[in-house]
């Protein structure tokens, strides 16, 4: 399926149906995988011994605090008794499903992975909050035996570090404390038969320190494209190159969506390409927006985790696209000057009416206007989620300090 969907065989079977002057095929393989990407469901199972930090994790790598009324609820003992979905604010086809601790009496290791349904998820994060133990590992030789991905994640690391320097008096690094959890870590899968187990290191609190970012780019490598673009942009923006990532997946697409303006530019009927490029670029921007958490709600999701006032985030966007609704005159009004709107819509809208040449020329016009429209909006609202990253670390650090 990923292959099927993939870009390169996009981009050949775009090509071949253009060669054949089939444009009404060119468009509908464009729809089928723009279509495809936006509704493809993504199931994470987060699991492990009970106190582990499942449901913390659950609600931080959703980007949502413990506190909020979509999170996962949390404690010092087990909270989770069922299987529970927990779909990403922004992106409800992608799923964390918090899964009850592996080992308990109503989901004993034995008949863990059938009870809780394994068929469904796509992969599993198997979290402990120190060592990694029996029923851990015999979890995790289920799920390779089931031909299913599985990935250690050593959790509450910044309370293990704080423990391990206080131990030590103080003398011990950040750094040298890091390795030597991981050595543990590693060391403790490796005697129970894992030649070369791999582990992340990560606190729930603090998604931009220790391994965080290095799982987020396995998980993704390891899924199937479409996938893997889906839970790119899902993610909560933790870090610049997340968001750099997010803008280059949105870019890729671009050109797609200025084909179809394009196509939809050469039939000759008055007014339907502009109204189409501006009713496509509406639903393109609102998914920049919401992608690179811009919208209101993302916005008070950020400033509940971080403690960072609303306003304060709000104060350091430029772009009026950000933190409102996407209408059509909020489209015009925003590129009127950057983009020269009026003259290629005025342009395109005479030009179909040119004998022979009119409708290729407004087709071209039409695919300038969408190219540059969504070029220009995506990097106006990817430099306001920089600044708004960088309002909420700034306060964070003078917090710590």
């Amino acid at each position: 399926m990923g292959n099927r969907f993939s870009k390169k065989s996009l981009e050949d079977d775009i090509k071949k149906a253009l060669q054949r002057n089939d444009e009404a095929l060119a468009v509908a393989k464009i729809q089928g995988y723009l279509e495809k990407g936006e509704n493809i469901p993504l199931n994470i199972a987060i699991t492990g011994e009970s106190g582990s930090g499942k449901s913390t994790f659950v609600n931080a790598i959703r980007g949502v605090d413990n506190k909020d009324e979509e999170a996962a609820p949390t404690g010092s003992v087990e909270t989770t008794m069922e299987v529970t979905p927990y779909p990403y604010p922004n992106f409800p086809n992608i799923t964390v499903w918090d899964l009850p601790g592996v080992g308990t009496m109503k989901f004993p290791a034995a008949e863990y992975l059938k009870k809780v349904g394994f068929e469904r998820f796509d992969f599993f994060v198997i979290i402990s909050s120190d060592r990694f133990r029996e029923n851990d590992v015999k979890l995790a030789k289920e799920i390779k035996r089931m031909k299913k991905k599985f990935y250690f994640v050593r959790s509450k690391i910044d309370n293990n570090i704080r423990d391990e320097r206080r131990c030590q008096g103080g003398q011990l690094s950040p750094e040298w404390a890091l390795t030597k959890i991981r050595k543990n870590c590693i060391k403790g899968l490796q005697e129970q038969g894992f030649r070369s187990p791999k582990v992340f290191l990560v606190s729930s609190f603090d998604l931009h320190l220790y391994d965080f970012s290095l799982l987020e780019q396995t998980l993704e490598r390891k899924l199937p494209e479409l996938k893997r673009e889906a839970f790119l942009l899902a993610m909560p923006n933790f870090s610049m190159e997340m968001i750099e990532k997010k803008k280059a997946a949105f870019k890729s697409r671009i050109h797609y969506f200025a084909t179809l303006s394009a196509a939809i530019a050469g039939v000759p009927v008055p007014g339907l390409s502009i109204a189409a490029d501006l009713g496509m670029l509406v639903g393109v921007v609102t998914q920049y927006v919401f992608g690179l958490g811009l919208d209101i709600s993302s916005l008070k999701r950020v400033a509940n985790y971080t403690g960072v006032p609303l306003e304060e985030l709000i104060k350091v966007i430029a772009s009026p696209l950000a933190a409102t609704a996407i209408t059509p005159a909020l489209i015009v009004k925003t590129l009127v000057q950057t983009a020269r709107l009026p003259a290629i819509l005025a342009v395109e809208e005479g030009s179909r009416f040119i004998p022979i040449l009119g409708i290729p020329i407004s087709m071209a016009l039409s695919f300038t206007l969408t190219y540059r429209s969504l070029n220009i909006s995506l990097d106006m609202l990817a430099e306001d989620a920089q600044n708004v990253l960088k309002a909420a670390s700034c306060s964070n650090k003078t917090k710590a300090n």
